[in-house]
């Protein structure tokens, strides 16, 4: 069986936040990364269609999915939904002094501008784990990127990606931090 790996359409994304662990089987995973530090985990992935953030501290989980709108996802303690269009930035106060921030921005650019940055990301790729590069649609030559970058401290974590759409010569940025507070006892 052959398993495509061509992005969808960027008007198709969707940014969900889930107060729960999602199914992986849900899931085609390109590149993942662990971070484990003494008081919260995650895990970090790029899927076919953006990216996969599962971050957990004792009884707490948090998901984060940039996926297409036709993958099946539960409804049960979704705490977000949004079409992943325009800007939005957003910060949830969640369980046991959690800090959950989210913000994200859709781009379209100038052609020039477009090949330019897939060009410095794909440059990226040599020196960086957490880069994929996709199959080409068939209508333009080269096919869309997902690039990751994460920044843990002890309480916190903060995870930045730029995924491109060369059909639709569109950028999605996405930066997340995950914090514990200070009176968190983990």
């Amino acid at each position: 069986m052959t398993v495509s790996t061509i992005r969808p359409r960027v008007a198709e994304l969707t940014f969900q936040v889930f107060g729960r662990s999602l199914h992986p089987e849900l899931f085609q995973v390109f590149k993942s990364a662990q971070v484990t530090r003494s008081n919260f985990s995650a895990k970090v992935e790029i899927t076919s269609d953006g990216h996969l953030i599962t971050w957990s501290s004792g009884t707490v989980t948090l998901t984060e999915v940039a996926a297409s709108s036709r993958q099946l996802l539960p409804q049960r303690r979704r705490l977000a939904a949004h079409s992943l269009d325009g800007a939005l930035q957003e910060r949830i106060e969640y369980h046991l002094g959690v800090q959950y921030r989210y913000e994200y921005a859709l781009e379209r650019v100038p052609a020039e501008m477009f090949w330019m940055i897939q060009n410095q990301l794909g440059e990226t790729a040599k020196n960086h784990e957490l880069i994929q590069v996709f199959e080409n649609s068939g209508r333009i030559a080269i096919g869309g990127l997902s690039f990751i970058h994460l920044e843990t401290r002890q309480r916190s974590l903060r995870v930045q990606a730029i995924h491109t759409f060369p059909d639709d010569l569109a950028l999605v940025k996405t930066e997340s931090s995950f914090t514990l507070g200070a009176d968190s006892s983990r």
